[in-house]
């Protein structure tokens, strides 16, 4: 069933190429470097082909008369594109020669396995199990306002968020000139009368989703730059987050690289494989820290954009294509393969002292586990409950204890005025298992406006001294505020510690997002059970006198640096 379910995605897939026919460029367009420009799509009809891709690899094309309103545009025609344009669609072999019409993405998965095959680099001609490049034309571009309505009241530019390949270019760029393409979404044509596709794609609305489901990733990075080896490359991840009255934008942990934009994001359900959204951006930037998470665009919301146009003026596309046609009605829920359920959501609160915020876990109906970094020296802070930019409600929360800085454990205990009778008091584990599946719940990176994040990974490392943890290392992906949060035995649902750090390499200044490192709950535990039951401090203050080798251990921990929020 798996490799059944991967190759449909295989299957829809495609690579998009956009250059110049000619070697000139015009004199109405932008001096540009030479292309060509290449990204990830996904078809979603045959008979005609009909492809779905980011736009951004069409915005060098545009017209000089064109490129300073269209951000403004609800549609751009061919028209509004250079007449030099030359757009090649690379599909896979499989996809135009085996398909035969039939519905690989709605569960009708026939009899076919999955097969890996390495093309030599040296064979430079096509086969017929290899790629095929066809001839494609431009049918629109459309922006989603959705997306863009969604992703102004998220992504804050006093934050720096960039959405990019890596930070030096970032530097260069700003949020609102991210804005101007990240919403668009291009259609195509593929002119190739032999063309063959997958069938049609099953879609499903974002709003179907919740965080925690598994998705399935299919793009190809670096674009068409040696399409034999990374075309339709797979990834797993799961909903880390979602924003948007629709969830319009999705936030994974699946990893993706530059050059999968445009790429496909698929959900799992009791029927088969369906497409939930559109990649736009694999890497995400905040204070030029990678975060870690792949941003999407829900495929309901384009399709919605694209049928708004079809009913105007340009009701002459319509036979090709019926956006309504591509969704699907997923009966039941999508399939969360044992992943985070509601319980480990609600364990885990945003905390906020002052102008910085960050995690907390409720250990009971009054306390909450966090870091020391977090309150940073605050007696009092506040407890925000289901935080929404509509609706807060806040418990304020006394900082009874803090370790000292000279200690390598950096925990506080914070006490609320009142108890919260609603509050799930987690499942606390007695043993760790090194390759076991974790999940991370945090506020981290847009904890403040989208409730808390999920990321998955597994426990990577069990670090003991005189054979007890003493740090738990994991690859789940955390990033600024995140700090304070769960770790989470993704099946058993039991609390394995309180995340404390990730790693930063001072000397380049990059930040790893999947090498983190929580404090076992088992450290914490004496103490927290003599405090709920006497209300002595004295099993707490233990954690400043531990042994040196527990020292040299968390010997990555670093202060933070005053004047930033949010830091781990």
């Amino acid at each position: 069933m798996a490799e059944a379910l991967q190759l449909a995605a295989v299957q829809a897939g495609c690579i998009i190429s956009v250059s110049y026919s000619h070697q000139v460029t015009p004199e109405t367009l932008r001096p540009l470097p030479q292309g060509p420009w290449s990204g990830s799509g996904v078809i979603l009809t045959q008979n005609p082909g009909i492809v779905l891709c980011h736009g951004a690899i069409f915005s060098p094309f545009l017209l000089g008369a064109e490129h300073q309103d269209w951000a403004q545009c609800r549609v751009l025609l061919p028209d509004s594109f250079s007449p030099d344009i030359q757009i090649q669609v690379l599909v896979s072999g499989e996809c135009s020669s085996k398909a035969n019409g039939r519905n690989w993405l709605s569960g009708d998965l026939g009899d076919k396995v999955l097969e890996l095959r390495f093309s030599p680099l040296s064979n430079r001609h096509e086969t017929p199990s290899g790629p095929k490049r066809c001839e494609a034309e431009l049918i629109m571009m459309v922006p989603c306002p959705h997306f863009q309505d969604a992703f102004s009241k998220v992504f804050s530019a006093s934050d720096l968020w960039h959405f990019g390949g890596n930070e030096v270019e970032q530097e260069s760029s700003s949020l609102a000139d991210d804005l101007r393409f990240l919403h668009w979404f291009a259609l195509l044509r593929i002119l190739d009368c032999d063309f063959r596709g997958a069938g049609w794609v099953s879609c499903v609305p974002g709003k179907s989703l919740r965080k925690g489901d598994p998705l399935f990733t299919c793009g190809s990075p670096f674009g068409s730059f040696c399409p034999d080896i990374f075309m339709n490359t797979l990834s797993k991840g799961i909903v880390s987050n979602m924003a948007g009255d629709c969830n319009t934008i999705i936030l994974t942990d699946a990893r993706c690289l530059p050059g999968t934009e445009g790429g496909g994001v698929f959900a799992v359900s009791g029927t088969g494989l369906h497409l939930a959204g559109i990649i736009v951006a694999p890497l995400c930037w905040k204070s030029n820290e990678w975060v870690g998470l792949t941003l999407v665009c829900a495929i309901d919301c384009i399709l919605e954009s694209i049928g708004s146009v079809l009913t105007g003026p340009h009701q002459f596309l319509k036979g090709w294509l019926n956006p309504r046609q591509l969704m699907s009605k997923v009966h039941g829920k999508m399939v969360a393969e044992n992943g985070p359920d509601q319980q480990m959501l609600a364990a885990v609160v945003l905390l906020e002292c002052g102008p910085t915020w960050g995690s907390g876990v409720m250990v009971n109906s009054k306390l909450v586990l966090t870091c020391r970094h977090v309150v940073y020296g605050a007696s009092s802070v506040y407890i925000r409950l289901q935080p929404s930019p509509e609706k807060t409600s806040s418990i304020k929360g006394k900082v009874v204890f803090s370790t000292k800085e000279s200690s390598p454990y950096d925990v506080a205990l914070v006490e609320l005025e009142e108890d919260i009778p609603t509050s799930v008091e987690p499942v606390w584990a007695s043993k760790f298992y090194a390759g076991e599946d974790v999940s991370i719940v945090s506020f981290g990176a847009l904890g403040q406006a989208c409730g808390p994040s999920i990321t998955s990974g597994i426990l990577s490392a069990v670090i003991t001294v005189r054979d007890k943890p003493v740090m738990l290392q994991a690859t789940c992906a955390v990033h600024g505020g995140s700090s304070g949060g769960a770790l989470f035995a993704t099946h058993s649902r039991q609390l394995l510690g309180i995340v404390a750090s990730n790693t930063r390499d001072h000397s380049i200044g990059a930040t790893y997002p999947h090498l983190n490192f929580s404090i076992p709950i088992t450290v914490l535990q004496p103490a927290l059970l003599d405090y709920a039951h006497t209300r002595n401090l004295g099993r707490f203050r233990e954690l400043d006198r531990v042994d040196h080798r527990i020292q040299v251990v968390w010997r990555l921990q670093r202060e933070p640096v005053e004047g930033l929020l949010s830091k781990l």
